[in-house]
């Protein structure tokens, strides 16, 4: 079935039990009255009027024209949706798509059998959703997310506290600050944008009042209860990005229930990702989505359970565009073989369990080591993704492998074992696995990073004992990768991994015994290499009128005179018209990280967001700016909304907060 007409229902009004009306923008394939359809939900917060436009406009048109309704519901408190956001993956937001899955269930156009897709926040409430167990809810397709929201999403990994957690504090205050459409919402608009003003969250303040894996965070990982998961997921990440590991968590946690698929993607749907080679995700979830919501015999159950790009040796660059590498398939996913490295006696990383060593070494890294990390989740393959390594192995102890005789093929996470001391109850350590080229260019394969008292689980920390070497384990970051015959396989451990990793409150240093380290490579083992289709379409996002270019900027800066590091991020997507709604935004950040290389307490992070929407000479503005700090035992933390109607200020609300620092 295919090629179907179709229409799009610009808004639909979706009103919930308690009579809030979700605002819906569907795809509607032509002949449901007489051959009712199968329907697609995602549920974002991220305003399907403007902020989702484009990517909506090229995926659903597609299930559309295959006989599958698309349906795109703004979150409450978002784009046209009534009420105020109450947070992030709440039990509140969970039960609204509940509600949402049973209303299109029950339309006449509805065949009764409805999929959940996202990416990120879609693809994190698609798993949860899915975990309530709402009866027409059949399959999901799960982008970019996480089983785990306490170490494998932007707030912290380990228990190490990410800059992230305030970048995307600030941007959703920006996001929810915004107006909804007057012309969708009518004369009610200013009225629904005060509620919001006047009443949304910040979201920092919340999460810094969790900084241990307590019920806030258990609540929504389904990893909690994988033997509960009802219904099959296709799971998909891309080597670029900070939710690599939930592909592969996935099928161990989920079994037979689950299909990955790891491109080299950054934070993208796999049909307009970078770097290339993409993939035709259309294609691959019409056909997911035809086996279980419409119970056509296609074999989407039998596709491997895993399905990956193995990277073959790229390079940091400006931009990368595409990366070399080769798709493979296992069929049945097992736990890898491993390969072991120790230390050698010179100080080298050596295959097998080397014992040597070079004795004990005190590490205590520049706390501006980092700056080559790019973003925890990336949306650009330029600056955001990691950078030559060798700023940062400045800072780092390393060891590294002769230069490799026989190309080495690895899949999996890593993992990391040593003793390490310290004098006080906690200290953060980062590992990197790095390609080393021939000509020396370092590009990051994997890395991980630990809260030392955290080592034996997130839940309750266990403080270090003063100057006792302690047996550690880091388990670093999923990767698919070929070192290349010449290349050498380099470890890298710092302190430090700034801006992307917080300093710990005292920053005291490590002494690493060399004797104990072992690092251990999951090896790819059996497999076979196979096509994944690329998309026909190479450039399937519409182009609106662009009245303005955008920019993006990406520095660091070190005084050396008054001793601090800055690290300004500055991105402008131009002002950018739809040419149907006649509606035109344009959203500015500027986010800027400071710190002196010897001092934790010196740490800030600033981010500013300016929000425009323009329709016939009508301006709508707001701005809003978050700030963190820190001392050794609090977080600082204070945020500030204003909002403009044709520059006229009308509103203004500023939050406040210390908030005790967990020394553990």
């Amino acid at each position: 079935m295919t090629d179907r007409n179709f229409t799009v229902i610009e808004n639909e009004w979706i009103t919930l039990k308690d009579g809030t009306r979700l605002a819906a923008r569907i795809w509607m394939p032509e002949g449901t009255e007489q051959n009712p359809v199968p329907a697609v939900l995602e549920f974002l917060p991220y305003r399907k009027r403007d902020g989702t436009c484009a990517r909506d406009e090229s995926t659903y048109p597609g299930f559309a024209a295959a006989g599958i309704a698309g349906v795109r519901v703004d979150i409450r408190g978002s784009g046209e949706s009534e009420g105020v956001i109450d947070g992030e993956y709440t039990p509140r937001e969970l039960s609204d798509g509940s509600e949402i899955i049973e209303w299109i269930a029950a339309q006449p156009w509805s065949n009764g059998k409805v999929g959940m897709m996202g990416i990120s926040w879609g693809g994190f409430n698609s798993l949860q959703v899915a975990a309530l167990k709402p009866p027409a809810l059949k399959a999901v397709i799960s982008i970019a997310s996480t089983v785990d929201r306490y170490n494998d999403d932007i707030h912290y990994k380990n228990g190490c506290h990410l800059s992230a957690q305030l970048s995307w504090a600030a941007t959703m205050l920006a996001y929810q600050s915004r107006s909804p459409d007057p012309e969708l919402v009518g004369e009610r608009w200013k009225e629904m944008w005060l509620e919001r003003l006047e009443n949304e969250p910040f979201f920092l303040e919340e999460w810094l009042q969790h900084q241990r894996r307590d019920d806030f965070w258990r609540h929504g990982s389904i990893c909690e209860d994988f033997d509960g998961f009802p219904i099959p997921a296709l799971v998909i990440a891309g080597w670029s990005d900070g939710y690599r590991n939930t592909p592969i968590k996935a099928i161990e946690g989920l079994g037979d229930r689950a299909k990955a698929l790891i491109g080299p993607w950054v934070h993208k749907y796999p049909h307009f990702a970078w770097p290339k080679p993409r993939a035709d995700f259309l294609s691959e979830a019409i056909r997911w989505w035809n086996r279980w919501l419409r119970d056509q015999l296609n074999d989407a159950e039998q596709l491997p359970q895993m399905r990956a790009y193995i990277l073959d040796g790229p390079r940091p660059a400006l931009r990368r565009n595409e990366d070399p590498g080769r798709w493979i398939a296992k069929d049945v996913w097992t736990a890898p073989e491993m390969r072991s490295f120790g230390i050698a006696h010179d100080g080298g990383l050596a295959s097998g369990h080397s014992r040597e060593g070079i004795g004990d070494v005190y590490l205590r890294s520049p706390l501006d080591t980092g700056t080559a990390a790019g973003e925890y989740f990336t949306l650009k393959p330029d600056a955001e993704m990691a950078g030559d390594q060798r700023i940062d192995d400045a800072g780092s102890l390393t060891f590294e492998t002769p230069p490799l005789l026989k190309a080495e093929d690895y899949l999996g996470q890593p993992v990391l074992s040593l003793d390490v001391a310290c004098n006080v109850a906690t200290a953060n350590l980062i590992a990197r696995l790095v390609d080393v080229h021939p000509d020396g260019t370092a590009a990051r394969v994997s890395f991980g990073v630990l809260n030392l008292a955290h080592r034996n689980g997130n839940a309750m920390p266990v403080p270090m004992e003063k100057n006792h070497k302690t047996p550690i384990t880091l388990v670093l970051d999923a990767c698919g990768y070929r070192f290349r015959a010449g290349h050498r396989i380099r470890l890298s451990l710092s302190t430090s991994y700034w801006p992307m990793v917080l300093p710990s409150p005292s920053d005291p240093g490590l002494t690493i015994d060399t004797e104990s380290l072992s690092l251990s490579l999951p090896l790819l083992g059996d497999h076979r290499e196979i096509v994944v289709p690329q998309p026909a379409n190479p450039d399937p996002l519409p182009q609106y009128i662009a009245h303005s270019q955008p920019q993006t900027r990406r520095t660091v800066e070190r005084d050396m005179t008054r001793g601090v590091t800055h690290y300004t991020i500055y991105e402008d997507t131009g002002l950018v018209e739809h040419p149907d709604t006649g509606n035109a935004t344009q959203d500015i950040r500027c986010e800027i990280w400071s710190i002196a290389p010897g001092d934790p307490h010196s740490m800030t992070g600033v981010s500013t967001w300016t929000c425009v929407a323009r329709r016939n000479g009508h301006s709508l503005k707001t701005i809003s700016k978050s700030r963190l700090s820190c001392t050794e035992s609090e977080w600082i933390t204070s945020g500030k909304v204003e909002a403009f109607e044709e520059e006229t200020k009308f509103f203004e609300k500023i939050f406040e907060k210390r908030i005790r620092r967990d020394l553990m």
